[in-house]
C-alpha cells in the first residue's frame, strides 16, 4: 500500500521505516528541508536500535523523503499524521501542527483517503480534523479519520512497532477499518516474521499480535489512559521505596513480592529518580486537562506528578546526606538521557538534577553513552563532558548514577573505586547490589534500600584516602 507519514520526528521516522520494512511504499513528509537533506544522505538523527539498518535498507527504494505534502497525499491511500503535540503553558496539547496538516490535505484528495492520527492527541481530535477537512472543501465521502496510537518505548521503538503487544485502531466505519487492517496485515497474518531479514524480536513476543478495533474516541482515550497508568505505577513504587527507606526494608524484595501477583506484574515497578521523556509528563498534563474540560477533577494524576517531582528532591537529599555541603564538591555523573537506550534528554530527571547541583556550586563531570552531544546544548560549558565512565569518576567526591544504561552495570568496580577521590556511589537507578558494593569498598546509597558502608576499608567514608591526602 502507498502510505504518507507526515512528520519525521521520533514517531514518524520509526513508523515510516517500519512500514517500509513491512512491504509498503512510504513517503515521509517534513517541512524542515535541512532534516530532509540529512535523511536523504543517510544521516540518522536519533539514537534508536535497528533504525539505521532500516533506513539504509529502504532509503531511495520503498522509503522516500519529501517536502511536498500535496503530491505525497495524492499518491497515497492513507496519510499518517505524526507531528508534534507539545504542551501549552496550561498543560493542554498544542494541536496547531495537526491542524496545519489537516488544512493542507483537502486540496490533494483525489480519491478515498484514510487520515490517521499517529500523534498522541486528546479525545475529540478526530472530530476536529474532520471539521477542518470539510471546512476546506473535502467531500464527506472522500475520507475517513482513524486513530492509531503508538505504544513505542524509546530505545526499543523499532522492535515495539514490529512486535507490538497489540495494534490499536480507532475507526468509525468498516471501510476505514479495512484500510488499516490491510496496512497491518503483514504483522497480523504473521507473514512479516517469516522473512529472513525481518528485524529480530523479543523472546516472548506474542505472534501474530492482536488487532483491536475501537471507536476513534476510545482509541484516543486509551493512549492517554495507558501512559497515565504506567506513570502511576512508577510513582507508586517510588512512594513505596520512600516507605522502605523509612522502615529499613528493601524495595527490590517488595517489588518481587508485588510483581509476582499476576494482576499487577513486574513491569514498571522499578524505583528510581522518576519518569521523564517526551511522553509521560506531557501526556499526563494533557489527560488531566481533558478531564477538567469534561468536568472531572482527576486528582490522582496530580498526585502522580507530585510524587515524581518529589523523587528528585529525595535524591538530592541523599547527595547531601552523603557529602554534607555541596559547594565546591566535584561529582561524577553517569547518565544524562531520560532513560537508557536513547539520546533523548527531554524532561530528563538527570538533566534537572545536574542543573540543581550546578546551582548549589558543584563541579560536574558527566558521561552518557549517547546523549553527551544533546546535553551539551542544554548545559553548555557548565559541565565537563567525559569520554567514558571512568574519566567522569576521576577525582570525584562521589559518583551519581542517573540513567540505567546497561553499559554501567558492567563497570570494573575495582578500577572505578581507584578513580574516585572518595569511594562513594549514589545510585538513582539501583543498578548494583548493595552487599557487592560494600564488599568492594564503596559507601553505597540507592533508592528504597538501606545504605551500606565498606566492609573491608580501614578508613571511614568521607575521610580522604592516602592517595587523596597526598594529592
Amino acid at each position: 500500500m502507498h502510505i504518507t507519514v507526515v512528520g519525521s520526528g521520533y514517531v514518524g521516522l520509526v513508523a515510516g521505516a517500519c512500514f517500509a520494512d513491512m512491504g509498503h511504499q512510504v513517503i515521509l513528509v517534513d517541512n524542515d528541508q535541512q532534516k530532509l537533506d540529512a535523511l536523504n544522505v543517510g544521516t540518522v538523527p536519533i539514537h534508536e536500535k535497528f533504525l539505521p539498518e532500516l533506513l539504509q535498507r529502504h532509503r531511495g527504494r520503498s522509503l522516500s523523503f519529501s517536502a511536498d505534502l500535496q503530491s505525497a497525499v495524492e499518491a497515497s491511500a492513507a496519510v499518517f499524521i505524526a507531528v508534534g503535540t507539545p504542551p501549552t503553558e496550561q498543560g493542554q496539547a498544542d494541536l496547531s501542527y495537526v491542524e496545519s496538516v489537516a488544512r493542507s490535505i483537502p486540496a490533494a484528495i483525489n480519491g478515498y483517503k484514510v487520515i490517521v492520527e499517529k500523534s498522541t492527541v486528546p479525545v475529540y481530535t478526530s472530530e476536529w480534523i474532520c471539521k477542518i477537512l470539510r471546512r476546506n472543501a473535502a467531500a464527506p465521502d472522500s475520507f475517513d479519520i482513524a486513530s492509531n496510537p503508538e505504544f513505542l518505548r524509546e530505545g526499543t521503538a523499532v522492535v515495539d512497532f514490529l512486535y507490538p503487544d497489540r495494534i490499536l485502531v480507532g475507526a468509525d466505519s468498516e471501510r476505514c477499518a479495512a484500510v488499516l487492517r490491510e496496512i497491518y496485515a503483514p504483522l497480523t497474518t504473521g507473514n512479516y516474521y517469516k522473512h529472513a531479514d525481518a528485524i529480530p524480536g523479543p523472546d516472548r513476543a506474542q505472534l501474530p499480535p492482536p488487532l483491536i478495533i475501537t471507536s476513534t474516541k476510545s482509541a484516543e482515550l486509551i493512549k492517554h489512559a495507558c501512559n497515565a497508568f504506567l506513570a502511576m505505577k512508577i510513582s507508586f513504587i517510588n512512594a513505596v521505596a520512600s516507605v522502605c527507606e523509612s522502615v529499613g526494608a528493601n524495595v527490590q524484595e517488595v517489588c518481587q513480592g508485588i510483581g509476582s501477583d499476576g494482576r499487577i506484574g513486574p513491569r514498571f515497578l522499578n524505583p528510581g529518580i522518576g519518569y521523564g521523556g517526551s511522553c509521560f509528563p506531557k501526556d499526563l498534563m494533557a489527560f488531566r486537562a481533558v478531564a477538567r474540560e469534561c468536568g472531572y477533577e482527576f486528582r490522582l494524576l496530580d498526585e502522580v506528578m507530585r510524587i515524581n517531582e518529589d523523587q528528585r528532591h529525595r535524591f538530592l537529599r541523599k547527595v547531601h546526606n552523603a557529602l554534607w555541603t555541596l559547594r565546591g564538591k566535584r561529582l561524577g555523573v553517569l547518565g544524562l538521557a531520560f532513560k537508557g537506550g536513547t539520546d533523548d534528554i527531554r524532561e530528563s530527571p538527570a538533566i534537572s538534577l545536574v542543573q540543581t547541583l550546578l546551582q548549589e556550586g558543584c563541579q560536574i563531570s558527566a558521561y552518557d553513552p549517547a546523549a553527551n552531544d544533546r546535553a551539551r546544548e542544554v548545559l553548555n560549558s557548565s559541565v565537563e563532558f567525559a569520554s567514558d565512565a571512568y574519566t567522569a569518576a576521576r577525582g570525584a567526591d562521589a559518583l551519581l548514577i542517573l540513567t540505567e544504561w546497561e553499559e554501567f552495570t558492567t563497570l570494573d568496580l575495582d578500577r572505578l573505586q581507584k578513580e574516585l577521590k572518595y569511594p562513594i556511589v549514589i545510585d538513582g537507578r539501583n543498578l548494583f547490589d548493595p552487599e557487592t558494593m560494600a564488599a568492594r569498598g564503596f559507601t553505597y546509597y540507592s533508592v528504597g534500600r538501606p545504605a551500606v558502608m565498606p566492609k573491608a576499608l580501614p578508613l571511614e567514608a568521607g575521610i580522604p584516602s592516602k592517595k587523596a591526602s597526598n594529592s
